[in-house]
């Protein structure tokens, strides 16, 4: 979502803001700004479209100052223009948004009615004005955000500049996370340890509901209570080289070929090698009592959390339901009790999905968070963690991240059957054999990118593309249309390919390239039949599959993309591979945006 940074400094804060938004590019945003205390006067400069626009408004319009406030924004409220921007200000109060406000009609309606001007169409200036209203009323800085932040329902994380007060910012998150920077002589503000890794390694998160008084030399924390509290000081670990493309044309491509480095090291805090085992982290309840689990979760972490369906309830025998996060609460679903939640997440603050986690919690059952970022707010809430470890993912489309998941999901439903007494320790072995052998066969899945980036100009023309695949394969496909959808601006579907012909099959013509994933195996021949039913319809057919298949069932394919032979467990994980270099290399065909595609935020921290 939109990126946050602030400085209590001692030297000039301008170009450090802007180096801050720089590493938060890849949430994704639409325009970008500063705002520093100057003599007294607080100075705005703000630009739409990319930070570049911004560099240049700077370089024309200097900014000076050694306090400030910085923000990338993606639009929720009012279109992508300068105006729009942030900061937002008043002649008194300056302040940076992320999240939404969703009680803020009545408040700006009140507002006009008392004669004030707002020059934007956001929610986010009107925080500005009821603080500054209160300032502007003998309120000290503390006692105006005791006042404001209880009237606003909704999310935030909040970085306020007040003109009279140069060497002091506020922070305040509630549902959007926040973090407190450490530094010598100076304090920092960010929405999280990257975007402050050049400026510090010691850290504070902010809990649910906390404000902060930041200076030059301390930072008072508060919690919703606005009772003084301590919080731990940690050190991120963030690298500044998480950033960097090293010789990698895009963020996305690096990230593609880091899967079988981050897939090992995922797997190593699962399986023990040496004793063939799959072990979770210290848990405090019975694993053995679980009765149901109800995953929940976004976009693609929905579909590693589709493929997971298919594992508890093969392995372990576990009945599954699944939700995509923005819809669950509001069918009013039934939670048994027993039950496992079991949330999925790149970062951790997904607004929806932390929404349907505190739901769950509330209704009893035990939380279980597959998620990247071991700080974030689902993590420090849930009963189970299970860390992806996956490093930082910078390109907007998920793609290491995805395979970590799938790669967690796998062990736990190993662990889930041993302890349902539904896996023997011969099977237990073999599942642990084939996991190891993942990164190998990621390794080889990654060979054929120049194959793959020589058959893409095939599917760039293409107004539709349909992916179809069986059993664990369909969430694939779907994954595989989204990829394609997402960096391409291609209209993509995924399908069961046994649903073809009810419905889908309607729009197959010459013109419709249809990606088929295929491993050899028990579901083939089928798949192979659907196939046949999409040629003899004039499809433009590409067959990802083994040597086997191909072999069996290529001729006639406009192209082939072969993996490796693979145990049906670790499928997913290895033809994630061609389906996202597939979407990576057509993107580049196209010409497009491959690390921040339009309209797309990295972390949605609004419903």
């Amino acid at each position: 979502m939109c990126g946050i940074i602030g400085i209590v400094g001692k030297e000039q804060v301008a170009d450090r803001l802007v180096d801050g938004l720089r590493r938060m590019e890849y949430r994704g945003y639409d325009s970008a700004g500063v705002c520093t205390i100057d003599q007294g006067a607080l100075v705005r400069r703000r630009a739409q479209g990319k930070l570049k626009n911004l560099v240049t408004e700077l370089a024309q319009n200097s900014a000076p100052g050694l306090i400030g406030i910085a923000h990338t924004r993606w639009a929720t409220h009012g279109a992508p223009t300068t105006h729009n921007a942030h900061p937002h200000a008043t002649d008194d109060v300056a302040l940076v948004h992320n999240g939404i406000i969703e009680n803020y009609k009545p408040f700006r309606d009140g507002l006009i009615a008392d004669g004030r001007s707002l020059e934007s169409d956001t929610d986010s200036e009107v925080v500005a004005h009821l603080i500054s209203q209160q300032v502007e009323n003998g309120a000290s800085p503390e006692d105006a955000i005791k006042a404001v932040l209880p009237q606003l329902r909704g999310a935030f994380a909040l970085a306020i500049a007040f003109k009279e007060f140069p060497d002091m910012l506020i922070g305040a998150r509630l549902g959007s996370p926040l973090v407190v920077g450490y530094g010598e002589g100076e304090m920092f503000l960010g929405s999280d340890a990257l975007a402050l890794a050049p400026l510090t390694q010691k850290i504070t998160y902010l809990e649910e509901g906390d404000w902060v008084v930041l200076t030059r030399d301390s930072a008072i924390i508060y919690d919703s209570e606005n009772q003084r509290v301590e919080r731990d000081i940690t050190t991120s670990g963030a690298s500044a080289a998480a950033v960097e493309k090293g010789n990698y044309r895009h963020f996305m491509q690096k990230e593609i070929f880091e899967q079988p480095t981050v897939v090992a090291q995922t797997l190593a805090s699962y399986v023990h090698r040496a004793d063939e085992v799959v072990a979770l982290p210290q848990i405090d309840f019975d694993l053995s009592a679980i009765k149901r689990i109800t995953i929940v979760a976004c976009g693609t972490s929905y579909y590693a959390g589709l493929v997971a369906k298919y594992w508890f309830e093969q392995f372990a025998r576990v009945p599954v339901d699944i939700d995509v996060a923005s819809e669950f609460r509001y069918r009013e679903p039934v939670l048994e009790d027993g039950g496992l939640a079991l949330f999925i997440s790149q970062s951790g603050e997904t607004a929806d999905t932390l929404a349907a986690l505190r739901h769950c919690k509330e209704a009893g059952q035990t939380i279980g968070v597959v998620v990247n970022v071991p700080t974030s707010s689902m993590a420090r809430e849930a009963d189970l963690l299970l860390p992806t470890h996956a490093g930082p993912e910078i390109g907007v489309a998920s793609t290491k991240a995805f395979t970590c998941q799938l790669a967690v999901l796998a062990a736990l439903a190993a662990h889930l059957a041993v302890k349902k007494g539904r896996m023997d320790r011969a099977e237990e072995q073999e599942v642990v054999k084939h996991l190891l052998e993942a990164p190998a066969c990621l390794n080889a899945a990654l060979a054929h990118d120049d194959d793959i980036a020589a058959m893409a100009h095939l599917i760039a023309p293409a107004r539709d593309v349909l992916y179809l695949g069986r059993g664990s394969d369909f969430p694939l496909a779907m994954e595989g249309a989204l990829k394609l959808k997402e960096i391409s601006y291609i209209h993509a579907e995924g399908y069961a390919s046994g649903e073809m012909k009810h419905g889908p099959i309607a729009l197959i013509d010459d013109k419709v390239p249809v990606i088929v994933l295929a491993p050899s195996g028990s579901l083939f021949e089928k798949t192979v039949s659907n196939m046949q039913e999409v040629s003899a319809r004039g499809g433009q057919i590409v067959l990802i599959s083994d040597k086997e298949g191909i072999e069996a069932a290529g001729e006639g394919c406009i192209a082939t993309i072969e993996m490796p032979k693979v145990h049906p467990l670790i499928a997913p994980l290895v033809y994630a591979v061609p389906v996202q270099l597939l979407a990576y290399h057509v993107a580049c065909a196209k010409g497009t945006d491959v690390d921040q595609p339009r309209n797309l935020a990295k972390s949605v921290t609004v419903e």
